[in-house]
């Protein structure tokens, strides 16, 4: 079912949502330049559908959401898009963040606290963004397309997009979710796209305060979030748990798939 809330001064975000209306809440939320499409997998796995209520958004800017000229550096209006989200799936959501929704997530737990989160789960994901944050540290691949993709020529922009999207996964994922994963970020207009990197925000202080059960996902091999930063976060966040994907890329939901909506379902079933 596809359907829309409205965010942060009347922002229009479009949501994805499936599973058992009346069963606890498992939000999602996508990363730079991309799109709740990009939980295809999870949202059509019966094991997930039978037991919870998914609801993927698309963040402002992305996706069948609105696409504002401001406010994408500004922690206040990411905290209320995201918990517009969560007063629409329903009291102790688990939320899954992947790469740049991990800050997405923070911003809100700053503003909003944990009330409405039963757990957080985050995926190749980054907490703090800036120079010289720990929590932020962005791969090989990230910084060799990061200059190209801003560019609003899209004889600069279209292949480091597409560079960017083949990298972005390991293994032998199908070509078909590649060109989803691209269609996703050419959708985004490059104003957006550049907007969401004009911030400078530390969140240690956010993580040391988590108080409900996290878990931290991360491929070794990822080329875009590094896994130091995943080991930053497992650090700061009281009782963290960390799960490892050998060799696994930045997007372990959709390269393995099956393993992670396991992985998954463990958790929230344990929350």
């Amino acid at each position: 079912m596809r359907t829309e809330v409205v965010g942060h001064g009347g922002v229009r975000l479009g949501l994805r949502v499936e599973g058992t209306g009346n069963s606890r809440p498992i939000v999602f939320v996508h990363g730079w330049a991309q799109s709740g499409g990009c939980w295809a997998a999870q949202l059509a796995d019966p094991a997930l559908t039978e037991r919870f209520r998914l609801v993927a958004v698309d963040l402002r800017g992305h996706g069948a959401s609105d696409v504002p000229a401001a406010g994408y550096d500004d922690p206040r209006v990411w905290a209320d898009d995201l918990a517009a989200v969560l007063d629409f799936a329903g009291p102790d959501a688990i939320v899954v963040a992947w790469s740049y929704g991990g800050l997405v997530l923070t911003d809100h737990i700053r503003v909003h606290g944990t009330a409405r989160l039963r757990g957080i789960v985050l995926v190749g994901a980054i907490t703090e963004i800036g120079r010289d944050r720990p929590g932020g540290r962005v791969g090989a691949l990230m910084r060799e397309h990061m200059r190209a993709m801003l560019a609003d020529d899209p004889d600069i922009a279209v292949p480091a997009l597409t560079a960017f999207s083949r990298g972005m996964v390991a293994g032998p994922v199908p070509g078909a979710q590649v060109q989803a994963l691209l269609g996703a970020s050419l959708s985004v207009p490059p104003p957006v796209r550049s907007a969401l990197f004009r911030r400078d925000a530390g969140n240690e202080d956010v993580l040391a305060a988590i108080d409900v059960p996290a878990l931290v996902v991360h491929g070794t091999a990822d080329r875009v979030i590094e896994p130091s930063a995943a080991e930053h976060t497992i650090g700061k966040i009281p009782g963290a748990t960390g799960r490892w994907f050998v060799d696994g890329g930045h997007a372990p939901f959709a390269e393995s798939a099956a393993e992670f909506d396991a992985v998954l379902r463990q958790f929230a079933e344990e929350c």
